[in-house]
């Protein structure tokens, strides 16, 4: 995908260090979408942002869980694109019985020209809480960056909680 190589290749905000192909791509996406969302935003055909959940942890008493990211085009920033592909993921999630999303984001002791903290920003903004950092984790630059995790209930936490109803599922209209 287009706009993930300035990611890649300009900033800390993503830890990896080659450009998957467009077969990588296609691959990860297709894994996602066997039972959750991935949602792409369009301006005039183009694409200005994605949005996808994923498994949280691989363990069934973690199902309950997911992790969200988001990228939105540079140039797309500040208009509400990643506010509205979050806003339609966390509905979608919650059809599917999803209870909490986190998020793992790359964080700074100092901002720099590869790293700032408005991701973390962007969360607290859209209800997301800092509930863990790792220090000097990843390696990106020549430079050591921090991890936060944050997380957001969307759901009500009962004894019995309602099955996980897989995407496409949902998609079909079978909810």
């Amino acid at each position: 995908m287009k706009s993930y190589a300035p990611y890649v290749k300009n900033t800390a905000i993503t830890f990896e260090y080659e450009v998957p192909s467009e077969e990588e791509f296609k691959k990860r996406i297709e894994y996602i979408l066997e039972k959750y969302p991935y949602l792409v935003a369009e301006n005039k055909g183009e694409i200005v942002g994605y949005a996808y959940a994923s498994s949280f942890h691989s363990r069934a008493a973690y199902q309950w869980g997911a992790e969200t990211s988001i990228y939105v085009k540079e140039n797309q920033r500040n208009l509400g694109v990643g506010k509205s592909l979050y806003q339609e993921l966390e509905r979608i999630l919650k059809l599917q019985n999803i209870l909490n999303l986190n998020a793992c984001i790359a964080y700074p002791e100092t901002e720099d020209e590869h790293l700032t903290k408005n991701s973390v920003q962007f969360h607290q903004h859209l209800g997301y809480e800092l509930v863990g950092e790792f220090h000097k984790c990843g390696y990106k630059f020549n430079r050591w960056y921090n991890m936060v995790w944050m997380e957001k209930h969307i759901g009500d936490h009962l004894e019995n909680p309602m099955p996980i109803i897989p995407f496409c599922e949902i998609k079909k209209g079978a909810v």
